[in-house]
């Protein structure tokens, strides 16, 4: 199965990004969910996304945050040196496991970020810290599988404050088609462009939001 870039650099990716979510967290306590999403709002989870060298084996923990800091312009400017280099916590294995997640599914931080935020990963720590990798993200990927009944299109509809019926009358797609979608009787990434863009118009998001995850094996 292909993937975005060798194994070669998968152990350098995942010790970098652990431990940037480490040091942005226990030396300037940043949530682990608000650097996530600097993380993928500055750009750089792109990089990693895509197997650039320069970010994911070029850069330490470390310049990775502050890499993202300049990017989101947070005043976060002064240098400190990590007082956890042997001692690190369940927010590097987050970070770690969430780098080989992505890396192994081919999937984007940002459409994992929609079905699974780093305060729900940290409560599986306990419980696959110790397992080997393939196994921790077989047991990740069923608990995205069993707490996501509603699909992405009624979770963004619901958050928007419509109903399907009036949706249906907003965007020009039938009503039975959104149940569809919505009951996943249809699959709603073999929808047409036309049916995802007037959705998605609708609904404020992007067409990719809508589109329910899919993983590689």
């Amino acid at each position: 199965m292909e993937r975005a870039y060798s194994d070669n650099y998968i152990d350098d990716a995942q010790e970098n990004l652990g431990f940037a979510f480490d040091y942005a967290a226990k030396e300037y306590g940043i949530d682990p969910d608000i650097f996530l999403d600097y993380f993928i709002n500055s750009g750089i989870a792109y990089h990693f996304e895509i197997g650039n060298p320069k970010y994911i084996a070029g850069k330490s923990g470390i310049e990775l945050v502050y890499e993202i800091f300049k990017r989101m312009n947070k005043n976060e400017n002064i240098i400190k040196e990590p007082s956890f280099v042997y001692n690190y916590s369940n927010y590097y294995w987050c970070g770690y496991i969430l780098c080989y997640f992505q890396w192994f599914h081919n999937i984007s931080f940002n459409k994992i970020r929609q079905y699974l935020n780093m305060k729900e990963l940290d409560k599986l720590y306990s419980i696959l810290h110790e397992v080997s990798e393939q196994k921790a993200i077989e047991l990740i990927k069923k608990n995205i599988i069993n707490n996501n009944k509603q699909t992405l299109l009624q979770r963004i509809r619901l958050n928007n404050n419509l109903s399907q019926n009036e949706l249906s009358k907003l965007s020009g797609v039938s009503l039975r088609m959104i149940q569809q979608y919505e009951q996943k009787q249809k699959d709603i990434n073999k929808a047409s462009i036309n049916t995802l863009n007037n959705l998605s118009k609708i609904l404020n998001c992007t067409i990719e939001d809508l589109m329910e995850i899919e993983f590689m094996q």
